[in-house]
């Protein structure tokens, strides 16, 4: 059901109008001066306004209704306009065309006309919201993301899992350790849902600081704070009809928290500034490698949220415990990086093979793809060796400390923290002494 916003100061003109539109299946709103247009669509979106162009100034030249199309379309660009005047000329119409108006419908109006405009003008006024979400999602996903690749046994239960649960709605809650492979399975959900025409929004709560969490997700108005130079779609507003990946989800801020569980309940949110509602329609996926549950028990997470996003739960293996994939693995991520550095290569010797198959990877799947990139880098001949791993046979730096870089030892530093803690992100960071930020900043600096 669409709703539309009439504007008229006629009551009988309105109550024609709303009986016409809801034989047609819309809900419609009516306001009766200019005012009150801008006082509705500060309140709640619509899919279409028809407004006269004449009120308390005088009733024929329509100029009060020329003057406020282009103040409205400040507001929304993308709402669909209709103009209504009982003196119609066809300089009016072209003058309301070029300020802003799809279309024009002279008093007394014709039905079929109307009705057709009507829906018309709602289609292309949806198609146009859609195309301006999917620019804006686009500029927010980067790269694309090497293919699945889970031949191990260990994988096969995530794999049937995400294939039963991807054609439905319901939230899904990825677990494992940092580096695991989590974001990809998100994708994997969302290709096989539904929703796959729609991008998917990511947004990593790890790398939010506390001021800009309720920005980045339910966006602003132009003024609402100093840096706010513009409005800005918050990622849910550029979620709707598709699927919001929240990954290091245990990051949220508790006095935070509230705030995401009602939008995940109601699907409504403000932007920040503003007081109109509005409402999306999105699916939840979020990642962690934290213990949620621990997190209920330590008071840092909110137990009736952590049951909105956990309506499945998918845990996946470190990478140690699926050596089969991490030669095929290492294999795919050799042809991606030899494609980024233009350089060709035949594989692997013996050597390298051995070695990458006894490393314990700490960092998982993100440290093996790290560790090959580096090889790709280092690397002379027709194959990879063993020294352009830069690993030793005990998974530790071939280095000693005494010879590496000031950047080596903090990375260093940092897997044997997440080695130590089993790759659990938050205690590594704690015994690091870093934040949480900036932890991740530093994790993802250093391709771990």
């Amino acid at each position: 059901m669409s709703r539309v916003l009439i504007a008229d100061d006629q009551r009988d003109v309105l109550e024609a109008l709303r009986i016409l539109l809801k034989g047609e299946g819309h809900q419609t709103e009516s306001v009766t001066s200019i005012s009150g247009i801008f006082n509705a669509l500060q309140q709640r979106d619509y899919a279409l306004l028809m407004m006269d162009l004449n009120y308390t100034r005088d009733t024929t030249s329509g100029q009060e209704g020329l003057e406020v199309i282009p103040k409205i379309q400040a507001l929304d660009n993308t709402l669909p306009i209709v103009v209504m005047t009982a003196w119609a000329t066809i300089d009016l119409a072209v003058e309301a065309m070029k300020r802003g108006a799809r279309d024009f419908v002279p008093k007394p109006w014709d039905n079929e006309r109307l009705l057709t405009i009507v829906r018309t003008q709602i289609e292309l006024g949806s198609a146009l919201r859609k195309g301006r979400k999917l620019e804006a999602a686009n500029k927010l996903l980067g790269g694309n993301v090497p293919n699945l690749i889970a031949d191990a046994p260990s994988m096969r239960p995530v794999i049937e899992m995400v294939q039963r649960v991807a054609p439905s709605d319901a939230n899904v809650l990825i677990t494992g350790e940092n580096g695991t492979g989590k974001s990809l399975i998100a994708q994997a959900l969302h290709a096989l849902s539904p929703r796959a025409s729609h991008s998917m929004i990511t947004v990593n709560m790890g790398g939010l600081s506390e001021t800009l969490f309720e920005s980045e997700l339910f966006g602003h108005v132009k003024g609402a704070f100093t840096d706010a130079k513009s409005d800005r779609a918050g990622r849910f507003e550029l979620a709707d009809e598709s699927s919001l990946f929240m990954d290091e989800i245990a990051n949220i801020p508790l006095n935070q928290q509230a705030k995401l569980l009602r939008v995940i309940e109601t699907g409504e949110f403000e932007r920040v500034g503003s007081s109109k509602t509005l409402h999306a329609n999105v699916r939840i996926i979020s990642a962690t490698n934290a213990n949620l549950a621990d997190e209920v028990a330590a008071g840092r997470f909110r137990q009736d949220l952590l049951f909105r996003l956990n309506t499945i739960e998918i845990a996946l293996p470190p990478l140690r415990d699926r050596r089969e994939d991490i030669m095929p693995l290492a294999k795919n991520f050799l042809r991606m990086h030899g494609q980024r550095y233009r350089k060709e290569f035949a594989g692997f010797d013996e050597t390298a093979r051995d070695r990458l198959m006894q490393h314990s990877y700490p960092g998982n799947v993100r440290e093996l793809d790290h560790v090959v990139e580096r090889a790709v880098l280092m690397a002379h001949g027709p194959q990879i060796k063993a020294a352009d791993l830069g690993l030793t046979t005990g998974g530790g730096e071939s280095k000693s400390l005494e010879d590496m870089s000031l950047e080596e030892v903090e990375a260093f530093l940092i897997k044997k923290a997440l080695s130590r803690n089993n790759g659990n992100a938050r205690k590594a960071a704690e015994s690091l002494g870093l934040s949480r930020s900036a932890f991740y900043r530093r994790l993802q600096q250093y391709g771990l």
